[in-house]
């Protein structure tokens, strides 16, 4: 299916535009809660799917940029085997941990992001492969973490004002 759609990928006007309808997109996140939530999560992966295509996330890389990418025991096992690095030494030089468990990646942008792309792809974490996680069930669920990232991802960004659209949300004027 051949789409017209010329998505927004500007990171400055994005992130001015988000300011700019901060007030909106609150008013959206609650006026989403009255739909069906397997309604709302159709449309969105239609949007995801009609979007996301159009979209090269190795122009932006922002996601690499500027997210806390949290990762379990076995990815962590993983990376370090694929680097040949023991996990002692992977863990000093990549990772935060907290006391209770959770592990970090402990620099921003991440260490493996090189011309906007991923050097360790094939093994990246679970929270890579899925963000901007527009595909997965109960959308509604996520909507705060949605609006977290919406400045700062052009797919979601498009998503969310595409889905406006389509739930006939009536939307602030820009400047």
């Amino acid at each position: 299916m051949k789409t017209s759609f010329e998505p927004q990928i500007d990171l400055s006007v994005i992130s001015a535009y988000a300011i700019e309808h901060q007030e909106e997109n609150d008013q959206f996140s609650n006026y989403i809660k009255e739909f069906n939530d397997e309604a709302i999560d159709i449309k969105v992966q239609e949007l995801d799917a009609l979007i996301s295509p159009t979209i090269s996330c190795t122009d932006c890389g922002n996601c690499c940029k500027s997210l806390m990418v949290c990762l379990n025991e076995e990815e962590a096992n993983n990376l370090s085997s694929h680097l040949k690095m023991d996990r002692s030494s992977f863990d000093h030089q990549y990772l935060e941990k907290g006391s209770n468990g959770m592990m970090i990646m402990n620099q921003m942008p991440c260490h493996f992001l090189k011309d906007n792309k991923c050097t360790v792809y094939e093994y990246r974490f679970e929270g890579c492969k899925e963000f901007p996680a527009l595909h997965l069930p109960n959308f509604k669920r996520r909507i705060f973490t949605t609006f977290m990232h919406y400045d700062r991802c052009p797919i979601i960004f498009n998503v969310v004002e595409e889905l406006k659209k389509a739930m006939n949300f009536k939307q602030k004027k820009s400047k």
